[in-house]
């Protein structure tokens, strides 16, 4: 391209973010997870987050409070609370899109007659107990996680160039130092060794000045 269109063109590469999103392996496909786990991690997902629990009637109402007043949610909090689930916070880049993609339809029947290799069409049963749910958002991922994993970070973690630039600037420089002086001590644990090493060493630690103290008037 040439002109002064090509002078606005940026070189830069683009930033990559590994998104998380919420899968919960549901009760009629409790007796496949580790196959189902087998499958996440080989679709290049990682598994951050891990936790199996049995929903209480409240708690499914809860969880899928945005159905609530439609048709099928008195039999779907009833389904979701009939037995252990497993919920999962898995991340990758595009996790949401491509954890919906990967399990397909919702309607399991559907789901084998256009989407035969999803794995809806797999594990599910019928046209409701669908043996696993993915999120449908940024949003949706956010309040779902937060619901099974309430203490867990939501933002996407930046890779590729952009962490690359952070890690120059704020890990590296104190890191090589640490690495360096290691090498010269050789000790016998040498991560606890490097561990205590960057919290004595730690460039943003809060510096305690002298204390003053008032004399009282007298």
């Amino acid at each position: 391209m040439t002109g002064e269109n090509a002078d606005n063109i940026s070189m830069d590469p683009p930033h990559i973010y590994v998104e998380r999103t919420l899968a919960i392996i549901k009760p009629d496909a409790i007796h496949k997870s580790e196959e189902i786990e087998d499958i996440i991690l080989r679709s290049g997902f990682a598994i951050l987050q891990k936790r199996r629990v049995h929903l209480t009637p409240e708690q499914a109402s809860d969880f899928y409070s945005e159905h609530y007043g439609k048709l099928f949610f008195a039999s779907l909090v009833a389904y979701m609370s009939s037995g252990p689930i497993i919920a999962l916070v898995i991340a990758r880049d595009q996790a949401i899109s491509y954890w919906k993609e990967l399990i397909g339809p919702t309607n399991t029947n559907k789901a084998r007659q256009t989407h035969p290799d999803c794995l809806r069409a797999i594990y599910g049963t019928d046209d409701q107990r669908n043996a696993l749910h993915g999120s449908e958002s940024f949003m949706s991922s956010e309040r779902e996680i937060r619901f099974f994993f309430p203490d867990s970070i939501i933002e996407p973690v930046p890779v590729g160039q952009a962490s690359k630039d952070y890690l120059s600037r704020k890990v590296n420089p104190t890191l090589l130092k640490g690495l360096t002086e290691l090498c010269k001590q050789k000790p016998l644990d040498p991560v606890i060794w490097l561990a205590d090493w960057l919290l004595e060493n730690n460039p943003n630690k809060p510096r305690v000045g002298a204390m003053k103290v008032q004399e009282p008037d007298n």
